[in-house]
């Protein structure tokens, strides 16, 4: 079996996670990575990813020229911030980019993006695939539950994620956690602009299944905290912002047809009374049949909070080799299909 030569970019949160991955997939080679940060320049794949007994002999560079002239099939691209001239200058010289990476620094895959992404794939005959759990892998889960529906009126994708585990006092603060006066017009635009990488998940699903929206439109509310939360990385006192639940409909004649609703929230102890779903993903298609699925992912014993960030990465990973084989350009669901892992090959 001849194995895709990959490049992975970047050793972060998510690319320490995608590098483990590459090297035990036996359908891939790690043949290059990039470092962004001086001091990971030199050090081997192995211990950057968590894997200090494994000797790949692939030492992490910043030297962007050298790893775009490498000869290699693919990239898995996951920096915190991506870089729209690396990209494509990588999809110039043939090779395909699977991102974790939304490119929302740089505006979003929409509009003079889009078009400088599509003439470098057209350029070097390379494929762009945007992925993760979500925006990414849920989507297709989502796109494929409509095949056994002969009729569909609505698509309802929700997510509930405790977000006390994720500890970003950045992130929070700028979501509003922590602050009184509930959703005021000023948050309601910070809540915006963070959310904005779902509505191309609702774009992506309407493309799947054929959908032409008239308009997509943003929703955002917020719950506040019943009591005092110390989090010991960050505190909510009592009646300030505690959760969100917000996103995107995609209508059609004034009719919501695809919706992406995210809950996440600090603590289940709200005042407002929401009832949080135990299930990380609820998915609700209304047809003939309607269908209902929930999917609960349960942590491996041992796992830190940095060990859910291989939801984001696995799917990048599962998701090369079929990239490979599809055709040159930006991708959607369709192009792409239902990753899966290589269990057969790993056993």
């Amino acid at each position: 079996m001849k194995k895709l030569r990959v490049i992975q970019w970047t050793t972060g949160k998510v690319g320490k996670h995608s590098t483990r991955a590459i090297i035990d997939d036996p359908r891939l080679e790690l043949v290059g990575l990039y470092a962004h940060s001086k001091d990971k320049e030199g050090q081997d794949a192995g211990a950057l990813c968590g894997r200090p007994e494994t000797k790949t002999g692939i030492k992490a560079t910043s030297d962007v020229a050298a790893l775009v002239k490498m000869k290699a099939d693919s990239v898995l691209y996951a920096p915190f911030e991506a870089n729209l001239d690396h990209a494509l200058a990588l999809l110039e010289s043939g090779k395909d980019v699977v991102s974790t990476n939304l490119f929302l620094n740089v505006g979003g895959i929409v509009g003079k993006v889009k078009k400088k992404l599509e003439k470098a794939c057209k350029k070097g005959n390379s494929s762009l695939y945007i992925t993760g759990i979500n925006p990414g892998w849920v989507n297709s889960i989502t796109t494929a539950l409509t095949a056994v529906c002969r009729k569909v009126s609505q698509v309802h994708l929700i997510e509930s994620a405790d977000c006390s585990v994720y500890e970003s006092v950045e992130t929070w603060s700028f979501l509003g956690m922590g602050e009184s006066g509930g959703a005021t017009p000023e948050l309601m635009e910070r809540a915006r602009a963070w959310l904005i990488l779902f509505r191309d998940a609702v774009q992506r699903i309407g493309d799947s299944i054929e959908v032409k929206f008239d308009d997509i439109d943003f929703f955002c509310e917020y719950a506040t905290a019943k009591q005092t939360v110390d989090l010991g990385w960050f505190k909510m006192k009592k009646g300030t912002n505690a959760a969100l639940r917000g996103g995107w409909e995609g209508k059609v004649g004034g009719k919501t047809v695809v919706k992406l609703t995210v809950i996440w929230y600090l603590t289940t102890k709200l005042t407002e009374g929401w009832e949080i779903d135990p299930d990380q993903h609820r998915i609700e298609i209304l047809g003939e049949p309607d269908v209902t699925m929930r999917l609960r992912y349960t942590p491996t014993p041992g796992w830190t909070n940095h060990d859910w960030d291989v939801m984001t990465a696995l799917p990048a990973v599962s998701a090369l080799p079929d990239i490979k084989k599809a055709r040159a350009g930006i991708l959607g669901l369709v192009d792409v299909g239902l990753p899966r892992a290589p269990v057969g090959l790993w056993t």
